[in-house]
């Protein structure tokens, strides 16, 4: 039901000295020991990256394609036994933790088919000049991998490592570590060389202090919070260690008078509460029309409080725990600020239960500008509807935080559209929709949210260096 968890480094499974305790969030038993990282498993790590990325980044770009496509292939035959990894650890239904190592998949098979479109290009010169622009790997990735989709989020900097032509060594998440885990065992059954791909877990702070000053790490491919980001980011400048950042959100939701509010209601509850709203793109800010604000509100809260919660194993669940026991004060103390500062609790603002992490899902109404959640990400399943007077009014509130990751609106108006694309201050804009992103677009944020992109045609850019080459046919 979960499997054995190891480190995987230079081809190799391995345990260590240290272990410490993996979690069912939803009934606080243990599932297993998760070994932990020493600085030998480090250098052990480094040098295998160093041998992996010098055959690696010499491998024809359709052969690292077809190793990739093969392990994508594995994962997505092997998705029963994943997803029940995935839920075991993280708590979210089952249903969705499939869907999960679908999109994993995808990832992988996307960057595969980009692999082989890293492109150069011919400047126009003089007769007997040449210039030509190269793309080349940028070498060993560090990367470091959250909680919140323990198959995804490690899938998105792996595939874009390895289509690149990088060796990397992840470090994924030690509440959530078998979706990591599976990615490395299906990259190992498609035969990728040994080092290419190495697996470590252990204290994020202690293996993020020791690889990132290595000379041989090239690159800090970092998913988290915005102030380990910055950390990351301060670290890796002292050693001029390229970034790639995708920090927190706040995500707003614009909602106009002229939309089917019931649609925009029932759609909105549902995809604040996936993966109890353990997102960083999750739908949390809800801005809406006084015309409209009431029925608005009313809907949502109805099918908030009908949300099935419990543990993700069982049939008709749609919102799991929280992912760990810090989640739960947390949230309870925003919703008390809230309450505090003269908000609606409307539905729940409490614990629900009283075995496992579960919280539950909880819609706040006429939420105050004071109040800590208008600025701080409640990373869990609760939500603000707050009302406004105009689209100026929803625009700025949208924009008055120092997140810009993901935005979404619900309008047919042309013209509301228009300005929305040019004034709401996100790397991601998504109308009449609340899916953020795909395989084959570009993902990422703007202000305090990070900078670089991952998918897409962009995706791979981070994980290049760009090399001139200028020819001239005789010794000038």
């Amino acid at each position: 039901m979960y499997p054995d968890l190891n480190l995987f480094i230079d081809g190799q499974w391995r345990k260590t000295d240290t272990d410490i305790p993996v979690l069912n969030p939803a009934t606080e038993e243990e599932l297993a020991r998760l070994p932990c990282a020493s600085s030998a498993d480090l250098d052990d790590a480094l040098d295998a990256a160093v041998r992996g990325f010098q055959l690696w980044s010499l491998t024809a770009p359709r052969d690292r394609a077809d190793t990739i496509l093969r392990a994508a292939a594995l994962m997505r035959a092997r998705q029963d036994d994943i997803a029940t990894s995935i839920t075991l650890e993280h708590g979210k239904p089952f249903k969705q933790a499939q869907l999960e190592v679908i999109r994993g998949a995808e990832f992988f098979e996307w960057d595969a088919g980009e692999a082989m479109r890293t492109y150069g290009r011919i400047i126009p010169a003089a007769p007997g000049n040449k210039f030509s622009v190269h793309h080349h790997p940028v070498g060993v990735v560090a990367a470091f991998s959250p909680w919140n989709f323990p198959m995804s989020q490690p899938a998105r900097k792996i595939a874009g490592a390895l289509a690149s032509g990088c060796s990397i060594i992840l470090k994924a998440a030690e509440e959530t570590p078998a979706g990591a885990l599976h990615i490395a065992k299906a990259f190992e059954d498609a035969g990728l060389p040994p080092g290419v791909l190495n697996l470590v877990f252990g204290n994020p702070a202690d293996i993020s202090g020791y690889l990132i000053p290595q000379d041989p790490v090239r690159l800090v491919a970092f998913t988290g919070s915005t102030t380990v980001g910055r950390h990351l980011t301060q670290l890796a400048a002292q050693h001029d260690t390229r970034v790639l950042m995708e920090l927190g959100g706040h995500a707003p939701v614009i909602v106009c008078e002229d939309t089917d509010v019931p649609k925009a209601a029932v759609s909105g509850a549902i995809r604040k509460l996936r993966n109890a709203g353990q997102v960083c793109t999750s739908p949390t800010r809800f801005f809406v029309h006084d015309a409209i604000f009431e029925d608005f509100a009313s809907q949502f809260v109805t099918r908030a409080q009908e949300t099935v919660v419990g543990n993700g194993m069982h049939d008709g669940v749609e919102m799991g725990p929280t992912a760990n026991d810090r989640r739960v004060p947390a949230l309870s103390a925003l919703v008390e600020d809230a309450r505090d500062k003269g908000a609606t609790v409307a539905t729940g603002g409490a614990r629900h239960g009283d075995t496992g992490y579960f919280f539950q899902p909880t819609v706040l109404l006429n939420v105050p500008d004071t109040a800590r959640i208008m600025q701080e990400e409640p990373f869990g399943p609760v939500a603000v509807v707050n009302r406004v007077a105009s689209l100026d009014e929803a625009i700025a509130q949208a924009n008055s935080v120092p997140y810009g990751l993901a935005g979404y609106a619900f309008t047919n108006r042309a013209d509301y559209i228009d300005r929305m694309i040019d004034e709401v201050e996100v790397g991601n804009l998504s109308i009449n929709t609340l899916e953020a992103s795909m395989p084959e677009t570009p993902f990422g944020g703007v202000k305090s949210s990070g900078y670089g992109r991952e998918g897409g045609t962009e995706g791979l850019e981070n994980y290049m260096t760009i090399k001139n080459v200028w020819h001239s046919a005789s010794i000038a």
